[in-house]
């Protein structure tokens, strides 16, 4: 029996193997994901996003193969249980639910262990598959281990912070207290990104975060600054008790553009 366990975990091991191997015929990983799918198990469903962390030589079948993979997954995520005579329709919520557990564990499991640049294919999968709790829950999750500061790989919280921004789902007091201290990372994509995500946001609720970000004595970037005073432009954020901050801070090119007027950024 023992021995049997092992032998099948090796098995699944040695189809994962297959299916996340870049330099193999697209014909033999098509058939070990596809072997995946079929065993459903949760280690099987890790495998299924350990595709999207490798890049095979061909792009077009690489694209194929990690769209199928979202479809598989989001199938997954959603199913409910086979029937069963007797079975309730709270049963069979819950067994829906255990499913969308199991997928959106799995791609944890993956953000958290792999060296993907990209999360975009795992964040489509979450979105069409978590629930409001479940996406605010897995990005929390994401973000601890994501914090504020030097980055190897960036683009990963750059994708994260941008889809959450632009998720529908989320109000202004759950994307403000979580993207807000990104507006002080290491790297300027992902300020930049933060940046254009809080933009989004109503205008009485930026004050504080993006004029910080501005006076900020460790902001050397122009592109950052003038961003930023693009905003508080365009979006019309009042200044309250900060303009004369503000107003200090338009120098150079700036205050060739910008001026601050009944405490508000306003063109020249």
């Amino acid at each position: 029996m023992v021995f049997g366990l092992f032998s099948k975990e090796r098995a699944l091991q040695k189809t994962i193997e297959k299916a996340t191997n870049k330099l193999a015929q697209q014909q033999d990983r098509w058939s070990a994901l596809e072997r995946l799918r079929e065993d459903g198990s949760e280690e099987a469903l890790y495998g299924l996003t350990k595709r999207f962390g490798i890049t095979s030589l061909k792009g077009v079948e690489d694209e194929q193969e990690k769209n199928w993979v979202v479809d598989v997954l989001v199938e997954k995520g959603n199913a409910y249980p086979a029937a069963v005579t007797g079975q309730t329709t709270e049963q069979r919520d819950a067994g829906r639910k255990q499913n969308q557990e199991r997928v959106l564990a799995a791609l944890v499991r993956f953000i958290k262990s792999s060296t993907e640049l990209s999360l975009s294919y795992p964040l489509r999968v979450v979105e069409k598959v978590a629930d409001h709790d479940k996406v605010i829950e897995l990005v929390d999750s994401i973000l601890e281990s994501e914090p504020p500061g030097y980055a190897r790989f960036p683009e990963r919280r750059i994708d994260l912070i941008k889809w959450f921004c632009e998720w529908k789902g989320a109000s202004d007091d759950e994307i403000l207290p979580r993207i807000t201290p990104y507006l002080a990372d290491f790297d300027e994509n992902v300020r930049f990104t933060a940046i254009d995500g809080l933009s989004s946001r109503a205008p009485d609720r930026l004050t504080g975060p993006l004029i910080d970000a501005l006076v900020r004595p460790e902001e050397e970037s122009g592109r950052i600054r003038r961003t930023i005073v693009e905003v508080l432009e365009r979006k019309k954020v009042p200044l309250a008790a900060r303009a004369q901050e503000v107003a200090g801070v338009l120098k150079g090119p700036l205050a060739e553009d910008f001026k601050v007027d009944a405490g508000l950024v306003k063109k020249k």
